[in-house]
């Protein structure tokens, strides 16, 4: 009888682990480049990935791994870049003075063949630290991170994380907090990363869990929905789509230094 309600109790743990993995499908782990500015995020183009540090964004052929170009910024300028995404044939970047407070942001633009800075947009103190921009359906779209402790306005908790829409000139049109849910799994940090995907779907990491949150905007009211939650082989931290390969993604593991790139399940 007792090895009975053993074999009983092993199979229903074997049961919820499979209804766990099948409700949180995996991406799957492809390749690992190594990468020393691989510290906050990874952007990648159709030929090259793109590792980004504060102050430092270093250039990678994807087939090679090998480092061609470097930017390297005044890191009293450049306190704390956090992501960059690919727009066309520039790299747009999310900017802030983490942990510095007043919490201020800037979008910076850099050429992606040269890596040679163009232009900024200045936001001023803001509702947050701005921690990713992202191009979708003719909008801008950046998130603000807020943070309980280190780097937090005292005002705010990271419950204020906020989405914000804006038109090309960066005129607001509509802005949404997180669910509930996905802000508990940021603990009492924030959203890292964030993209829009071809299905219409918002992409989002926080800093820490090793987990991609699927969203959507809500038909009504100002908290996005929440849809399902990824497992991606790395902790967090900013990601990028890999523009040559539909459903490839690029994320990097901080510890190590390393940009990995991952497929994507298919659900």
């Amino acid at each position: 009888m007792r090895r009975r309600v053993i074999a009983v109790a092993v199979a229903a743990l074997a049961g919820l682990a499979s209804a766990q993995t099948q409700e949180n499908p995996a991406a799957k782990e492809l390749r690992r480049l190594p990468a020393d500015e691989a510290h906050q995020g990874v952007a990648s183009d159709r030929s090259f990935v793109f590792a980004i540090a504060d102050s430092r964004i270093g250039k990678y052929d994807k087939t090679t791994g090998k480092r061609v170009e470097l930017f390297e910024g005044d890191p009293a300028v450049f306190i704390h870049m956090n992501s960059c995404s690919v727009v066309a044939e520039e790299l747009v970047c999310a900017l802030s003075n983490f942990p510095n407070l007043p919490q201020i942001s800037s979008v910076e633009w850099f050429s992606t063949h040269t890596l040679k800075h163009l232009r900024s947009h200045s936001f001023g103190a803001a509702r947050g630290s701005m921690t990713w921009v992202d191009w979708h359906d003719g909008s801008w779209w950046i998130c603000y991170a807020n943070y309980d402790g280190r780097g937090g306005d005292p005002t705010r908790d990271h419950n204020a994380t906020l989405l914000v829409k804006y038109t090309p000139q960066f005129v607001e049109q509509g802005s949404w907090v997180f669910p509930q849910n996905v802000l508990e799994r940021f603990g009492h940090m924030s959203a890292s990363g964030g993209r829009w995907g071809k299905d219409g779907f918002l992409y989002v990491t926080g800093h820490d869990l090793p987990e991609m949150y699927v969203l959507k905007l809500p038909a009504a009211g100002a908290r996005l929905e929440y849809v399902r939650t990824i497992t991606i082989p790395t902790n967090g931290q900013a990601f990028d789509w890999d523009m040559a390969k539909p459903g490839h993604l690029w994320t990097i593991e901080r510890k190590r230094t390393e940009m990995v790139e991952s497929l994507l399940p298919n659900r």
